[in-house]
């Protein structure tokens, strides 16, 4: 048995020593901070909580102001009122993930309902084929979203504002600017709009399809090397590329899988509004990105999750049916959400400049 060299001897004492002094700096670097600091930290580590303290804030006060708030009916009727921005807003939360923004969610969502209406219309084709097809058109819109941000080199931006116009565009002209009613189409096509009740609660059919692909896109993103890959470009795009992540590939599979789900929301909007009409969900831009925006997402990516859109979806949601129930005018409802999106990208920002 050799004894220890001197030099080996110094060199095990030296990393004895350093690991205690390390962890020494990091308690009294912690013990340094301010309340406010452990605030910003904590909601950097976890950008849900603060949508999460907005939503029961409100749902506690709302329900103080009018206990009709906190009604089985009326939280029944929340849930389906936010059910199709709800699911558009999966989608935007992949793309602002990438510091990307879509603006032609509810142009490809018009777009793909009106084809599997069309489609659908007195049994023209088997209500199933008629609901793949419009997801396979929103998937495809997607793919061109992607394309034309990754081959060409244009900003989201610019990219979604001009397919907003095209889509828009061959959605009215595809449709002669005509709607199809319920009674027109079969019942596979309107089934997302079919009640069931839990307790007493009055759940629909697109309202259990949104919370599965909030669980889907949940998992994916927090637990495969995909969603690693997604954050990963939208914290820093040329960070990725260094670390061997194909960057281009990334954003068009979100673009494209984004594209997917708005086709599929096409479905639940069909069953929600009980038609299919080219004048449906004209805010769906504005308000899947308030979702997203409030919902903890940082615009500038790289930052927030799905559960987090869903929570400032349901936000959206509770202060329009509290205002009302209070009696306050609908412009007020309209000012209160503008100051939540104003809110949520001031705190964005100041979790953002959190120190390590």
């Amino acid at each position: 048995m050799t004894a220890p060299t001197p030099a080996s001897a110094s060199a095990s004492a030296s990393a004895s020593a350093s690991a205690p002094a390390t962890t020494a700096a990091e308690q009294f670097a912690r013990r340094r901070q301010s309340p406010l600091q452990r605030v910003q930290h904590l909601l950097h580590a976890h950008p849900a909580i603060s949508p999460l303290l907005v939503l029961v804030a409100a749902a506690v006060v709302f329900s103080l102001i009018n206990p009709r708030f906190a009604a089985p009916n009326s939280l029944s009727l929340v849930l389906q009122q936010v059910a199709v921005i709800g699911a558009l807003a999966v989608g935007q939360t992949l793309v602002i993930l990438t510091a990307g923004i879509d603006l032609s969610v509810g142009a490809i969502t018009i777009l793909a309902m009106m084809l599997s209406a069309k489609l659908a219309e007195g049994n023209g084709v088997p209500g199933f084929l008629a609901v793949l097809a419009g997801i396979a058109v929103g998937l495809v819109a997607g793919l061109l979203n992607g394309a034309l941000v990754t081959r060409i080199g244009l900003p989201p931006f610019i990219v979604t504002l001009g397919t907003l116009s095209v889509f828009t565009a061959i959605g009215l002209l595809y449709s002669k600017g005509q709607s199809v009613q319920q009674a027109d189409l079969p019942g596979f096509v309107n089934w997302t709009g079919e009640t069931f009740s839990v307790g007493r609660f009055h759940i629909t059919v697109g309202v259990v399809l949104v919370l599965v692909l909030y669980c889907i896109v949940g998992f994916a993103l927090a637990n495969t090397a995909w969603g690693r890959h997604v954050y990963a470009v939208g914290d820093d795009k040329e960070a990725a590329r260094l670390a061997g992540i194909r960057v281009d590939r990334v954003l068009v599979s979100v673009y494209t899988l984004a594209g997917a789900i708005y086709g599929l929301t096409a479905w639940i909007l069909i069953g929600r509004a009980g038609a299919a009409s080219p004048n449906a969900i004209a805010d769906a831009n504005l308000e899947s990105i308030t979702a997203v925006v409030i919902g903890g997402t940082s615009l500038f990516g790289g930052r927030g999750a799905v559960l987090g859109t869903l929570l400032g979806a349901l936000i959206v949601g509770a202060f329009r049916s509290g205002l009302s129930l209070a009696g306050v005018d609908d412009q007020y409802r309209v000012l209160a959400v503008g100051l939540l999106v104003l809110v949520a990208v001031a705190v964005d920002q100041w979790i953002r400049r959190v120190k390590a």
